[in-house]
């Protein structure tokens, strides 16, 4: 889909697009189903690039120091305590420009003992070479997430220490290792919501669409440049839950930094939306995230479950659509 057909879908009326949105996540997805993934920070503070959102840089003012990389036995313990409480991925993130040849081999060793624990794996490690990509492939990695934060337009407001064709490389080196996709972006950073609408076309587009979206709402960190960027309108972020459901309509699109900013009825309607993945625990990487109990209240309420979450049948699934419309009864669920 290009820009101006995005752009259409954007600004329906808000109801009937939420509505679309919807429709497109039933007809693939268990409408219940929240997959639930814990991020832990392998090595934080220290970076040399210069996110202008981000506390873990060394360029943009923050006071965070840096710290070495965790030992593997204590990575595997705290993937072991996420499986129990309850998580099916495990995700563990550097705060690096790229991997350095010498901390390879523990990270490897992570991925194995996450991967014998029965978990998916998921790292973010920054830009990747060959030898690296192929290395954490044959680890038996599952996903790989690198975002490309925001538009192509708006990208040199916000980084300058890499480009944005760096970031497409990096992805298009993942996806042809056969390693899954995992890429977002952040919204609230004084972008347009063409800038927003840019980066989910520019997602959608890919030779394969990432499986996994993660879409973050800005949380201004003290002593960065964004510190003080305005809250963006919870409509907007809502819009573009909506929009990245009906241009990757088979991803999980992944609510994630910003939701300990979010009442629980907005975290609703993005569920509503097509959001069917969230990351557990207090804290991602550097900023704050829900406790447990909330989120699991949350669920409860909703009637919401982290089972197998395997997706619908689309043609079963559309079959019993159109039956219940000509009966004119509620759309049944089927998962």
């Amino acid at each position: 889909m290009d820009q101006t057909a995005a752009e259409i879908i954007y600004n329906l009326p808000f109801m009937e697009l939420l509505n679309r949105a919807h429709q497109t996540h039933r007809a693939h997805f268990d409408p219940n189903y929240v997959q639930r993934s814990k991020l832990l920070s392998i090595k934080t503070g220290g970076c040399p690039e210069d996110c202008a959102y981000c506390s873990q840089s060394a360029r943009n003012g923050s006071q965070l120091s840096a710290s070495k990389l965790l030992e593997v036995q204590r990575v595997i313990a705290e993937a072991r305590a996420a499986r129990d409480q309850g998580a099916t991925r495990y995700c563990m993130g550097a705060a690096w420009r790229s991997p350095k040849e010498r901390d390879m081999p523990a990270i490897i060793a992570m991925v194995q003992g996450v991967k014998a624990l029965g978990m998916e794996t998921c790292m973010t490690l920054g830009m990747l070479d060959a030898e690296q990509t192929l290395a954490l492939k044959e680890a038996g990695l599952d996903y790989y997430n690198h975002n490309i934060d925001t538009s192509e337009r708006f990208y040199p407001e916000v980084i300058t220490t890499r480009s944005f064709a760096d970031r497409i490389e990096t992805l298009e080196r993942v996806r042809e290792a056969g390693i899954n996709v995992c890429s977002g972006g952040i919204l609230g950073m004084g972008e347009t919501a063409e800038d927003r609408i840019s980066m989910l076309v520019t997602l959608a587009n890919l030779p394969e669409p990432p499986q996994s979206v993660p879409i973050n709402m800005l949380m201004p960190m003290a002593d960065t440049p964004m510190a003080d960027v305005a809250p963006l309108d919870p409509f907007d972020f809502l819009r573009s839950i909506a929009l990245a459901r009906i241009l990757m309509p088979r991803s999980h699109v992944r609510l994630s930094a910003g939701r300990s900013k979010m009442s629980d009825e907005m975290q609703a309607l993005c569920f509503f939306a097509g959001a069917n993945s969230i990351f557990v625990g207090d804290t991602l990487l550097t900023a704050d995230n829900p406790e447990e109990d909330r989120d699991a209240r949350l669920f409860a309420r909703l009637g919401l479950h982290s089972g197998e979450g395997l997706p619908a049948d689309p043609a079963k699934t559309a079959a019993a659509t159109a039956k219940a419309k000509r009966a004119n009864r509620p759309v049944p669920i089927l998962t």
